[in-house]
């Protein structure tokens, strides 16, 4: 599993001085990156796109496009801006980096190219680092800060990395939204000026904006054709991302942790790493670019799952809420295991002693079983899914606390605060945000999992939630010249726990949740398995929130369930059965609500569900993505498919999201197949007491299928089909 964690006294392992002959090329399978410096001066980006050029052929061409590859305060005008910025111990705020050293090394699946440039006047180094994948088209940049100095410097800004693009027709797309509505797809041209895209939640960083976005180099993006480069800061908070157009026919691109509030007090021999931005370059479009980071993810550790697919599972929030008790555990164990469910997870309320949980206001910190609502404890729990032949899943908080609960009334000076300021009490009105620079709590936050998985070695799952964000910006346990370092520390601290627990239990499955879908970024899934996708379950917004979503994650990282019906967070919407499960199938399928309440029609539709996407699950989970009609574009469509690497099999997706009389729909191609090959398309999950289609079980080439394409017959509201194909 990689390890993406900022470190001070960062350890390398050494690496092998090469011969550096003033320029090198940093290459994947299909791209390549050129950098070159001269004696003395600071390192150079000549190009990066397709592997297609050299060194020597861009100064023949008389090429001109040559900008610092991490341009620093001082050395550059103010009109381009600077990604790194340092103070030194004595003030001075400028840094002249030239290169000294540059070394590389093959760790196996990558070459990690490794510049070390030095201030001309400070001990002050940066090591800048390119991670260029063997397999899969991938650069990761970042940059290792060390102070030589006899005193603190601070660091002012510490971008990951830069990349300088050619104006033209440029578009930029990146995701923006709230609570219950992540993921919304933005397509903007870049025009002259800063635009500016950042989070400053402090613990969650991707419910407005996300941390990944894409340049379409060719005009507005297309899906599956166009220069497009994709970039994902894999970060866990603040964040900043920046796109500078100058007059002189440039954009320039910044990616970082967001330096407001953050500065960095370095002490002397101390070094900082930054988070790793991955950078993708494709000639197929927005989905060429998502189908690398999605291979990138499931095969370069940085999600934990890799290439293994989730289990159908049970949650018992929605059907719940906080009013668990044993009888209603075991009933609905017992529903999810006839519907051929795997897996049951028991969500909030399970907990307290001195003080019950029974709605938002109190108890969490105090992760102790409540014998009032669940007499047999969790081991009766675990026993029954045993013996009905499922496994067991448990929800937590570590990372929060209410003032209501006997953790905050024996260690007030474990939440964030500022001494002598009055706290601002979050979520309930009383909950706040545990301190985790403090390695005191970073040990309590440990031991929350470790005493769950000691105790009861059966669980099978964690639900890891985060419903705060950081409102009170102080530390008890940082020095006050270092309260600047919290926003930061913070993630780190919360980096060393996950790192402990998966070294000792690397086989449980974490969910990442955050009030929904607000730890949606490549920092963490290194440790998670999946990530809560968003609290809106409401099958028609989830077409576009996982949508957009899509744009950078796989689908086996995506948790899509099953809502009740009619759904307060639509406003009462009343979606048919058909409709919900068709696209929850399209992800790590789950279902969110209280069985009992289920008509007839809605069990046997979900029973037929769940076998149908377990002959599936394999080829949504981990295939290649390819979205055939875009839902943004209001064609009152949205289809998607999934296909294996050889070609062989596939899944289809298509869901009507408009519906109007003589209503013109569009043909749908697919596309991924062989042309050369001929499938059968089989209707699946199909509405209960109706027949397939007309098209299931007929056969067509490749060929056809992706240049002539199927009418999918779409006739009522919320219409929906699922193929596989084969």
């Amino acid at each position: 599993m990689r390890k993406n964690i900022l470190l001070g006294a960062l350890a390398f392992l050494a690496m092998p001085v090469a011969a550096w002959e003033g320029h090198v090329s940093v290459e994947t399978p299909q791209t390549q990156m050129i950098l070159h410096a001269k004696d003395g001066q600071d390192l150079r980006m000549a190009y990066y796109g397709a592997k297609a050029a050299t060194f020597s052929e861009l100064q023949t061409a008389g090429d001109d496009f040559d900008f610092p590859a991490l341009p620093a305060f001082g050395t550059v005008d103010m009109v381009q801006l600077p990604a790194l910025q340092v103070q030194h111990a004595n003030g001075d705020l400028n840094l002249e980096l030239k290169v000294d050293e540059y070394s590389c090394a093959d760790n196996g699946n990558a070459v990690v190219h490794t510049f070390l440039l030095s201030d001309k006047l400070q001990p002050v180094s940066v090591r800048l680092f390119y991670k260029a994948y063997k397999q899969i088209d991938v650069i990761e940049t970042w940059t290792e800060i060390t102070n030589g100095e006899k005193r603190a410097i601070t660091l002012k800004r510490f971008d990951s990395g830069h990349l300088t693009l050619r104006q033209g027709d440029v578009w930029l797309t990146h995701l923006h939204g709230d609570w219950a509505a992540e993921a919304n797809v933005v397509d903007e041209p870049l025009t002259l000026g800063c635009k500016v895209i950042r989070n400053t939640d402090g613990a969650r960083n991707a419910h407005l904006d996300a941390p990944e976005v894409m340049f379409s180099l060719d005009g507005k993006p297309q899906e599956n054709q166009g220069r497009t480069i994709g970039a994902a800061l894999c970060w866990s908070g603040n964040y900043e991302l920046r796109v500078n157009t100058l007059l002189n026919k440039q954009h320039h691109f910044y990616a970082g942790i967001d330096p407001q509030s953050s500065e960095y007090v370095l002490d002397p021999k101390q070094s900082f790493a930054t988070p790793h931005l991955a950078l993708v370059y494709s000639e197929q479009g927005i989905g060429g670019v998502s189908r690398i980071f999605h291979r990138w993810a499931r095969t370069c550790g940085m999600l934990h799952r890799g290439m293994n697919t989730g289990d159908i599972l049970l949650n018992s929030w929605e059907g719940l809420y906080f009013d668990i008790n044993e009888e209603r555990m075991l009933q609905m164990m017992d529903d999810i295991s006839k519907f051929g469910g795997e897996l049951f997870v028991m969500d909030d309320g399970w907990f307290g002693n001195k003080y019950q949980r029974n709605n938002d206001s109190s108890t969490l910190g105090d992760w102790v079983v409540d014998k009032k609502k669940l007499p047999g404890g969790i081991k009766a729990l675990v026993d029954a899914a045993r013996q009905k032949n499922i496994k067991f899943g448990i929800w937590i908080e570590p990372e929060a606390v209410n003032t209501k609960s006997e953790l905050f009334e024996k260690h007030p000076e474990w939440v964030l605060q500022t001494k002598g300021r009055e706290l601002k009490l979050g979520r309930g009105g009383t909950q706040l945000v545990l301190d985790m620079t403090n390695p005191e709590v970073q040990d309590f936050a440990f031991k929350i999992v470790d005493d769950l998985l000691t105790q009861y070695p059966e669980i099978a799952y964690i639900k890891w939630d985060a419903n705060a964000s950081i409102q009170n910006v102080g530390s008890l346990y940082l020095p006050m010249e270092k309260q600047s370092n919290l926003y930061v520390d913070y993630h780190l601290g919360l980096l060393k726990v996950l790192q402990r627990i998966r070294e000792k239990y690397p086989n449980v499955v974490i969910q990442d949740c955050a009030s929904g879908g607000g730890r949606a970024n490549y920092g963490l899934l290194p440790y998670f398995d999946e990530f809560w996708t968003s609290d809106n379950t409401d099958a028609l917004q989830r077409v576009f929130i996982q949508w957009g979503t899509s744009l950078f994650f796989p689908a086996n990282a995506m948790a899509c369930h099953i809502n009740h019906c009619p759904y307060w967070n639509t406003g009462g919407r009343v979606i048919p059965i058909k409709f919900r499960c068709d696209v929850a199938m399209s992800g790590r399928l789950g279902i969110e609500l209280q069985p009992k309440d289920m008509t007839d029609e809605e069990r046997q539709q979900c029973t037929t569900c769940f076998k149908d996407y377990k002959e599936l699950r394999e080829v949504v989970q981990t295939g290649n993505l390819y979205r055939l009609v875009n839902p943004y574009n209001r064609k009152g469509v949205a289809s998607l498919m999934y296909v294996d690497d050889a070609q062989q099999q596939g899944a289809l997706f298509v869901y009507k999201t408009d519906n109007y009389y003589n209503q013109p729909l569009p043909r749908i191609r697919l596309a991924g197949l062989n042309p050369d090959k001929t499938y059968t398309i089989t209707e699946k999950n199909v509405r209960v007491w109706k027949e397939p289609c007309s098209l299931s079980g007929k056969q067509f080439t490749g060929r056809f299928l992706m240049e002539v394409g199927i009418e999918v017959p779409l006739w009522e509201d919320y219409a929906s089909r699922i193929f596989a194909i084969k």
